[in-house]
């Protein structure tokens, strides 16, 4: 560390991983808006911020194995709060998102969501319901580009930030973005009722109930993305073992 340079807290920390997990690979520059805004959050510079993302990207276990290196600084409790990310995202992506709405409310900005005329559990259930979607979301949609990763449609209201192993039955890997997939309305239904599924080696599989389905519109918008490959993310890849699931439990062959 520079003389003079402030070190980093634990939760300027988590904050950044937020915005890592939030950002586009190619987008974690001190010229990127979301990286000025949180640099004035936390009162750092927008360069302090990117190089603290590029650390966090040589961490990161899924762009290592693309053979992609982050700028290698990163700190004792950079690892730290890393580890603790990727070993229990439900509650760090919970924690992280609580922390920023709270850090929002201490400055002049307005916290993003209001959870007025709610008190108790049910407040407490709702928050954290409504955090963690948003973080999901805005993880999954930054890693795939904003592109369903079935079509290519690249309309970010059109899509959806759905699971692999379905919310209900893994409650420790909720949060977890190589648990989730970027699709579209009708792709996301398919895959969620077993009609599709998405090999381990990102192929996509159509089950033998849409086959049997001869109409124009299946050949159009099934039959035609059959053994092509997933546009695969930027960061996050969906993880095997997720996959194995899906194709074993979930997939009408």
């Amino acid at each position: 560390m520079k003389q003079h340079q402030k070190p980093w807290t634990r939760e300027e920390l988590i904050l950044a991983i937020n915005l890592y997990c939030k950002l586009p690979f190619g987008k974690m520059h001190k010229g990127n808006p979301e990286v000025i805004d949180l640099a004035g959050l936390i009162g750092r510079t927008p360069s302090s911020v990117g190089l603290k993302l590029g650390n966090f990207a040589s961490l990161d276990p899924t762009l290592k194995a693309r053979g992609i290196k982050g700028a290698d600084h990163s700190s004792k409790l950079d690892k730290i709060i890393w580890a603790e990310f990727y070993e229990n995202w439900d509650e760090a992506a919970y924690e992280s998102e609580l922390l920023l709405e709270r850090i929002r409310s201490d400055s002049t900005q307005k916290p993003k969501m209001e959870f007025s005329g709610l008190e108790g559990k049910e407040k407490e259930r709702t928050v954290k319901t409504r955090l963690n979607q948003n973080f999901f979301r805005q993880a999954i949609l930054a890693s795939y580009n904003n592109t369903c990763c079935i079509t290519g449609i690249s309309q970010p209201e059109l899509l959806i930030a759905g699971h692999i192993i379905p919310w209900s039955v893994d409650t420790k890997n909720r949060m977890n973005p190589s648990n989730g997939l970027a699709l579209n309305g009708l792709h996301d239904k398919a895959f969620e009722l077993g009609l599709i599924s998405i090999s381990p080696e990102y192929k996509i599989l159509i089950s033998s109930e849409l086959k049997k389905n001869k109409t124009e519109s299946v050949k159009q918008y099934f039959l035609a993305y059959e053994k092509r490959e997933i546009i695969l993310p930027s960061k996050f890849l969906p993880d095997h073992k997720f996959l194995k699931y899906h194709n074993k439990r979930r997939f009408i062959k």
